[in-house]
């Protein structure tokens, strides 16, 4: 955690852009592409599944090279891309490996969570296979994780997020319409369901704070919910918080800014579609554009989006 907030610093930006393609955000020209790069290999059998995945992979690469040096992180949410099976697994970690190369912190959306001996399996997003490889193949920095069966479906995320130097970002208030039914509930000591997740996070994250006041131990906060936000933020003085809902799904910088500390720091905004699909406001797009003429126009729309978020959010922080 300590190395991303360097890299926000550095940026003077806490936003990350969540790559979710769907067919509907990719542009036909990326699809075409993939097309013409299966047909130089006319021994393998044309896999629809192959092919849009691959596309998804080159829409990626053109909105992270719009984002690299304005965004710190980026969050692919695998289940864009586990819906391909094989094909989609192999694009997922091709996104989260060439993010890295390009310098992002990458927050794997896989919202894992089970029983202890299962969540250890899952932990291997972070640590690899004990006993089989030194390293994870997943090429993520941070995962999030579902915490509904408890400290023994969370304990082995936190270790190895600790021998491991990743991340973890727990859901705690989600940002999605129905979240009331389960996290609003009262529990028999007064407090709703998701301040007693909250404080079990503080609890898992005691043993890894580090250099600025922030533990391994992240939670999942939605901008959908500002003044359950504003409380959680005063609750959780050690906790980094990642904000969806930023943006298509109704929150403004406004909501998200007293979600930040004193120093304008500990959080994480994200926005998804608002960025990479950016290019189908765009004035310029036209269906008889060339691969390379879309390539440039998503890289550019992309990068345009992602600077008007960077800037709503320093004005935000900077009017509190």
């Amino acid at each position: 955690m300590d190395g991303l907030i360097e890299t926000i610093t550095a940026l003077d930006n806490p936003s990350v852009v969540g790559l979710d393609p769907t067919l509907a955000l990719v542009p036909p020209q990326f699809l075409e592409k993939a097309k013409q790069q299966q047909s130089q290999y006319p021994h393998e059998i044309m896999d629809h599944s192959k092919l849009v995945t691959q596309a998804y992979v080159l829409f990626n690469e053109a909105v992270m090279k719009g984002i690299a040096g304005i965004v710190p992180a980026v969050k692919p949410q695998i289940a864009m891309y586990e819906a391909f099976g094989e094909a989609g697994i192999q694009a997922y970690i091709d996104t989260c490996a060439r993010a890295q190369d390009l310098g992002f912190y990458v927050l794997g959306d896989i919202k894992r969570g089970d029983i202890g001996s299962t969540a250890s399996a899952y932990a291997a997003h972070l640590s690899g296979v004990e006993g089989v490889t030194q390293s994870s193949s997943w090429h993520e920095d941070a995962i999030t994780v579902n915490p509904y069966l408890g400290s023994d479906g969370i304990d082995p995320f936190v270790t190895a997020s600790i021998h491991h130097h990743k991340d973890i970002f727990v859901l705690v208030r989600t940002s999605n319409p129905s979240s009331g039914e389960i996290q609003e509930l009262t529990t028999a000591d007064g407090r709703l369901v998701y301040e007693c997740v909250a404080d079990l996070v503080s609890v898992w994250g005691e043993s890894s704070i580090g250099e600025y006041g922030y533990s391994r131990v992240g939670a999942v906060v939605g901008a959908t919910h500002p003044q359950a936000g504003r409380a959680l933020r005063e609750r959780m003085p050690h906790t980094f918080f990642l904000i969806p809902g930023y943006g298509a799904q109704g929150g403004s910088a406004q909501d998200v800014a007293a979600m930040f500390d004193d120093q304008g720091s500990g959080a994480l905004v994200n926005s998804s579609r608002g960025i990479i699909g950016s290019w189908r406001k765009h004035v310029e797009y036209n269906p008889s554009m060339t691969f390379d003429e879309v390539f440039a126009l998503v890289e550019r729309s992309s990068r345009d989006a992602a600077l008007e978020m960077r800037d709503g959010l320093r004005s935000a922080l900077l009017q509190r």
